[in-house]
């Protein structure tokens, strides 16, 4: 995939869908919550830097938007917490929620009581499993597991040994990814073994299985990580520990294909620490989950179709989902300057 025209569609229609450029009109109904109002943005999590800097674009693309943020809160990877914010926030005024709902099975029933008492709800990253939502902005979640595979596949040449960092697979990104990885292995590279390791996105786990399986299995050659912004900086250790951190031209170089696009993961295939990342863009996220907040508050019906900012519009049997394109990024772009982790608010 080619990344300055695609990538620097998503960056620079940001912009302009913030000002409410959008070729996807508005038709139908407007939904109960129309009207203005406040927007409460839930963060998922602070223990990953892909987060951590969605976190920081949030006041900047609400600014931009001129979008009016109730309430900010952080519901640490845990449901019930962010059912917890929500709630708070819908008490301090907030006519429209952003989210990232990590267990996007247990949010189903917050979600359609939301929709019942005319509240409409944005969900970032992840697509709820059931429950009613206005728009997901979501990248697309098994292409990052195919271009893991593709890439690690053609590196090893189709043989050799691979440790797959599973996130959470109560989430339907870590579903989707997981699924992807594992069909494309069992149909293009089936001489390579693929370890799986569940990790429910926890760093210390990742490391901990990366620690045991390189005692069983020396000769790993592969390493998938399905989020840099927690996987990255454990597995950058254990490989340092065991003298394992040397460049591509070294014999000894495994393989390491990740996800984020954090500036981090950026650094680390410069100096050849890591060989590729799926940048999904954390700025993206932030602006145009608030101007569908927006959008939805102003009674707005989405139409399905693609965008001015890259994307494409499908309906969902619960809503909405923007669907946005996500670039591989090797040695060979990753200096790219339209790469969010490139960028100065990351």
């Amino acid at each position: 995939m080619k990344i300055p025209s695609r990538t620097a569609a998503v960056l620079a229609a940001a912009c302009l869908v913030l000002a409410g450029c959008s070729k996807d009109s508005p038709t139908g109904n407007p939904p109960a919550g129309s009207g203005p109002g406040g927007v409460g943005v839930d963060l998922p999590r602070a223990d990953s830097d892909f987060w951590n800097a969605y976190a920081r674009y949030v006041p900047e693309k609400a600014a931009e938007a001129g979008v009016e943020l109730v309430s900010t809160t952080n519901s640490q990877n845990n449901v019930q917490t962010l059912i917890s914010n929500v709630d708070s926030m819908v008490t301090q005024g907030a006519r429209a929620i952003v989210m990232a709902p990590q267990d996007t099975g247990a949010i189903g029933p917050k979600l359609d009581e939301l929709a019942g008492r005319g509240i409409p709800v944005v969900s970032v990253d992840t697509r709820p499993d059931t429950g009613q939502v206005y728009m997901v902005v979501r990248a697309d979640n098994r292409a990052y597991g195919t271009k893991a595979c593709e890439f690690l596949g053609e590196k090893l040449g189709g043989r050799g040994k691979v440790v797959e960092f599973q996130g959470s697979l109560s989430s339907v990104n870590g579903r989707d990814r997981s699924e992807a990885f594992k069909e494309c292995m069992s149909t293009r590279f089936p001489d390579i073994t693929v370890f799986e390791e569940p990790t429910d996105w926890e760093g210390g786990r990742a490391q901990a299985a990366l620690e045991t399986r390189l005692a069983t299995d020396p000769d790993l050659r592969g390493v998938y990580m399905q989020a840099g912004g927690v996987f990255l900086d454990p597995t950058l250790q254990v490989l340092e520990q065991r003298d394992l951190l040397v460049p591509p031209t070294d014999p000894r170089h495994i393989f390491i294909v990740s996800n984020d696009g954090i500036p981090q993961e950026l650094d680390a295939i410069r100096k050849g620490e890591i060989d590729a990342t799926v940048s999904q863009p954390a700025d993206a996220y932030a602006g145009l989950g608030l101007h569908w907040a927006r959008r939805a508050l102003a009674g707005e019906r989405p139409a399905p179709g693609p965008t001015d900012h890259g994307s494409t519009v499908v309906e969902l049997p619960n809503g909405f989902e923007d669907q946005l394109p996500a670039p591989l990024v090797t040695r060979d772009n990753v200096d790219d300057p339209a790469l969010w982790g490139n960028g100065s608010g990351s």
